[in-house]
């Protein structure tokens, strides 16, 4: 059997690669838990000067998480699966966050959903042309976790808010517009940086500026306004009431788009991003997100948007609550609300 995450040192670097090609690298357990192992004997060995992730082959760094996997735990084990899933993705990325050495990310091709958490906590992210970044979870009835309440809450404007409700997908121009990514190089140039940073890992910054591009226009720019305007309550229905009474066709097709999420996490993401502009830490953050994952994973939207988006692909899920009136502040304080003291999560 193929390793489905690639551990190497090379020079002074250590390097994963995600190797999962034909699901486009979606992450499992075993991938989370051998990428940890990996972290943390490297954070002490001082031959190990930076780490590099990548993907090993294929048309996207890393798809997300293994979202077959996780609807299974959901119907045939109560989410005990799931949650262990949550538990330790989050300790990862909280790793990375706090990891001490600089962390580079390379994110070429398709970054969504749990490629965004390994991504958005590395010092150094990387996009190229072929960058396609996202957030989709409230098309499947999830919320943009990994982190993303900790990142998307602090984009300029309301563009956090807008990339969690519609999953709109940005490209390397716009990830770096965006702050979402720090460089933006040309695909050929990422062999040469990696071999550059292995040898001189004290000199990331330059060899990426050294080979970066100028990106092409960021196309979503001319949205901003729009976005910061139309997106600028954390009250779900009044952003749709904003929507519908615009007569731009910006506004018509994302009020479309709104039309296909989940009406429950979509007020979960709006909750969840204003709560992390609240929080003291990346840790506070991570805990608040298992609380809600923990909850999410077995309510009946995610098994069904799964459904409907995956497994049978009709793109009809049955939404419960169907309306955003129905998901009422009683049932977002059951999901928010603290777990039983002995499964909070807490960080490595």
């Amino acid at each position: 059997m193929t390793e489905e995450v690639i551990l190497r040192t090379w020079g002074q670097v250590g390097v994963i690669s995600l190797n999962r090609p034909k699901a486009i690298h979606a992450l499992t357990l075993p991938m989370v838990q051998a990428m940890t192992e990996a972290l943390l004997r490297w954070r002490g060995d001082d031959a190990v000067q930076a780490v590099l992730i990548d993907h090993s082959e294929g048309r996207g760094f890393c798809a997300g998480g293994d979202i077959a996997f996780l609807r299974n735990s959901a119907l045939n084990d109560g989410g005990v699966s799931g949650r262990q899933f949550f538990h330790d993705e989050y300790q990862l990325n909280h790793l990375i966050m706090t990891y001490g050495k600089p962390v580079v990310a390379f994110m070429d091709g398709i970054t969504m959903g749990g490629g965004v958490g390994l991504a958005g906590p590395s010092t150094y992210r990387v996009a190229t042309e072929n960058t396609r970044l996202a957030m989709p979870e409230t098309g499947i009835g999830l919320f943009p976790d990994v982190g993303g309440g900790w990142f998307l809450s602090r984009l300029k404007g309301r563009l956090g808010q807008y990339l969690a409700l519609t999953g709109a997908r940005l490209d390397g121009a716009e990830c770096v517009w965006a702050g979402l990514a720090t460089h933006y190089l040309p695909c050929e140039a990422l062999a040469e940086a990696k071999a550059r940073i292995a040898g001189d890992p004290a000199s990331i910054p330059t060899i990426l500026r050294e080979l970066s591009a100028v990106p092409p226009e960021p196309k979503i720019a001319a949205h901003a306004d729009d976005i910061a305007r139309l997106f600028a309550s954390d009250r779900y229905e009044d952003i749709l009431d904003a929507l519908a009474a615009d007569t731009s066709d910006f506004a018509k097709t994302t009020l479309t788009t709104l039309g296909t999420k989940s009406p429950q996490t979509c007020k979960v993401a709006l909750r969840q991003l204003a709560t992390s502009l609240t929080l003291p830490d990346f840790a506070a953050n991570m805990a608040m997100e298992y609380r809600i994952g923990s909850r999410v994973l077995v309510l009946p939207d995610f098994a069904e948007g799964v459904r409907a988006v995956i497994v049978d692909k009709d793109n009809a899920p049955k939404w419960d609550p169907a309306t955003p009136q129905g998901v009422t502040d009683a049932l977002l304080d059951q999901i928010f609300a603290p777990l039983g003291a002995a499964d909070e999560w807490k960080p490595l």
